[in-house]
């Protein structure tokens, strides 16, 4: 997938475009220089190519201010890293001595650049953006991100550069990533199953700055595995070295099939790991909670129960996640994690027959209906799986939007007691009912 990086100098409109092109509100919107100080990562698509897009913080070349410097160190690392940029400007304030030294650095950078003239609200405002080709980046694009004015047209410019096909879409081998805080021996695995020194092993955080691929035959099965860089809190990176490894590991999880999120037995879990397996879950990926450093840990036999049982009470929702407990050092159990991502890919690759959905759930949603909200008695009609890697199910109901999130979690809990999903997130699709499934299965 290909990367595409907005950069430009404060208060332009860069995380007003982010927000339109990957259709949320994830970045903060203020009309106040240096809002976006930390790169935020999304995901747009635009004639049938998906992109990962990076906001960066304002760009101001030159400058000694702390905080400033910090913010174009970030955007150097997203133009490193980035095939595609966007280098938005703003039209109302016209060419500044900011905008001609970003400029200068993106015209010999190699990249393609797309010269984005923003606050372009109007026609006229359109005839102005093209003071803007004296920055020698060709011809702008005057857009209105805020309302969306004219952003097709850029991206259409952007899609005919985009890669057609991510190049791991040939690559037919399960991906096991291998994601958590530093220093939680994320490595020291990847080589205890390597059975050699592929990753550099050290007792410094962060030592890993790169995703680092490897493939492992176990039984006759290729496996991919991948060794990530440990996603910190933004608060704690202070290397901006460190910034380029949290942008690699979201790419790792986005590109494997399961991920492994490690954690130090010693520390137990903490609100950084919550957040990594909350970002697993977005994607979409199969999880698998290994607990590594088990063998510094004093134990008696309810040790582990109690140890799973704390995770579980602080993960309710992740109820389907296997937890294992290892240790790389002395190689205990650490077989299990493929063993146990295998499993969970097959549970990816399901699929459920229709027939067996309906004779199967139905009756016990007919049991056990959901309540009756504004005066209406909601029924579910029929279920169907309509995809998969994640498994998607469609329940055909007559009041979609009234069905309550209590209840959709019972639904939830109900299918996966019938049907082996675990390790992998399911998602549900409510669709209002229609006569041709109005047949009941017998």
């Amino acid at each position: 997938m290909d990367l595409v990086a907005i950069v430009g100098r404060p208060n332009v409109g860069k995380s007003t475009l982010f927000n339109r092109l990957i259709g949320l509100r994830k970045a903060i919107v203020e009309a106040v220089p240096g809002v976006t100080r930390d790169r935020i990562y999304g995901v747009s698509e635009w004639n049938g190519k998906k992109f990962m897009v990076i906001d960066t913080g304002g760009f101001i070349p030159g400058t000694e201010d702390t905080i400033e410097k910090a913010v174009r160190e970030q955007a150097m690392i997203a133009i490193q890293e980035a095939q595609h940029i966007l280098f938005v400007t703003d039209v109302k304030s016209g060419i500044t001595s900011f905008d001609e030294d970003i400029a200068k650095i993106l015209r010999v950078s190699g990249k393609n650049v797309l010269l984005i003239v923003n606050k372009c609200d109007n026609v006229e405002l359109d005839y102005s953006s093209y003071e803007f080709v004296k920055l020698g980046l060709g011809d702008p694009f005057p857009i209105s991100a805020s309302s969306g004015r004219n952003t097709g047209d850029f991206l259409d410019a952007l899609a005919e550069k985009l890669t057609a096909s991510d190049l791991d879409v040939t690559d037919k081998n399960l991906k096991i990533a291998f994601v958590g805080r530093p220093n939680v021996g994320k490595s020291s695995l990847t080589n205890a199953l390597l059975g050699e020194e592929r990753s550099i092993v050290t007792d410094i955080p962060s030592t890993t700055r790169d995703s680092i691929d490897s493939v492992i035959r176990y039984y006759g099965e290729e496996i991919t595995l991948i060794d990530t860089a440990g996603l910190r809190k933004k608060s704690n990176i202070k290397e901006n070295i460190e910034m380029l490894s949290v942008l690699r590991t979201s790419r790792a999880i986005e590109r494997c099939d399961i991920a492994a999120v490690i954690l130090d037995a010693t520390r137990g879990l903490e609100d950084q790991d919550k957040k990594i397996i909350n970002q697993v879950e977005e994607n979409r990926k199969g999880i698998i909670i290994a607990v590594n450093k088990w063998d510094l840990i004093e134990k008696d036999e309810k040790t582990a129960d109690n140890f799973r049982k704390k995770i579980r009470d602080s993960l309710e929702t992740y109820y389907y996640v296997p937890i294992i407990f290892v240790s790389a050092v002395t190689k205990q159990r650490i077989t299990k994690i493929i063993d146990l991502a295998r499993i969970i890919q097959l549970n990816r690759k399901k699929r459920i027959k229709t027939s067996e959905l309906n004779q199967i759930l139905l009756p016990i949603f007919g049991k056990n209906t959901p309540p009756s909200v504004r005066g209406y008695d909601l029924r579910i009609n029929y279920i169907t799986q309509v995809g998969t890697e994640p498994p998607i199910f469609a329940f055909f109901l007559n009041h979609p939007n009234l069905l309550p999130e209590q209840y959709k979690r019972f639904m939830e809990r109900t299918l996966r007691e019938h049907f082996n999903f675990e390790g992998t997130p399911i998602s549900f699709i409510f669709r209002r009912k229609n006569k041709k499934w109005e047949e009941r299965f017998e």
